[in-house]
């Protein structure tokens, strides 16, 4: 068995003689479409809206993402128009990446900042609050700025909605 091979022999049938210099590219089959990659918007010019619903969502950064007041945000796209995958930078200078080829979601967001925080105690964070995200195009285009905060921004009162929702309907009943 000492002969060389041919182009007969399973091994290296379909081998050309010298390689090709073509780049192999990822399938594309895996890729959503309305969702891009952020250097392509970058390249385009598009400009990034951030949701709204990150700045009153009173989540603590070292407890898990499902204890959100409202869990129906954590399945809204994180910025519009989608993006397979973004920076989170904080003051600080710690950076984590969010990414979901799906389009990053605001869950997606906080699960990588609960598990850069979640060993940390609570007297350990300054600011242990989400306050929001802010995009800065000058700054940098694929990278959004966290924001922290000393105290919980909250559009419900800590002890749930079912008191909210007898006062508005005694305040209804009385208007009529």
């Amino acid at each position: 068995m000492t002969e060389p091979l041919t182009k007969v022999d399973s091994a290296v049938q379909g081998l050309s003689s010298s390689p090709t210099e073509e780049k192999t590219t990822r399938r594309k089959s895996s890729s959503v479409p309305g969702v891009y990659n952020i250097l392509d918007l970058e390249e385009d010019g598009t400009e990034l809206e951030l949701a709204v619903e990150t700045q009153m969502t009173g989540w603590k950064i070292n407890k898990s993402p499902s204890t959100v007041e409202d869990p129906d945000i954590l399945k809204l796209h994180l910025t519009k128009p989608p993006v397979k995958r973004i920076d989170l930078h904080f003051p600080l200078g710690m950076e984590v990446t969010a990414r979901n080829m799906r389009g990053v979601t605001i869950k997606d967001a906080l699960d990588v900042i609960y598990k850069a925080f979640r060993k940390r105690s609570d007297d350990e964070l300054d600011n242990p609050y989400l306050a929001g995200f802010e995009w800065d195009k000058e700054e940098s285009w694929t990278r959004l700025v966290v924001h922290l905060q000393k105290q919980p921004t909250s559009s419900m009162p800590k002890g749930g909605n079912a008191s909210s929702k007898k006062k508005k309907k005694g305040k209804t009943e009385g208007d009529e």
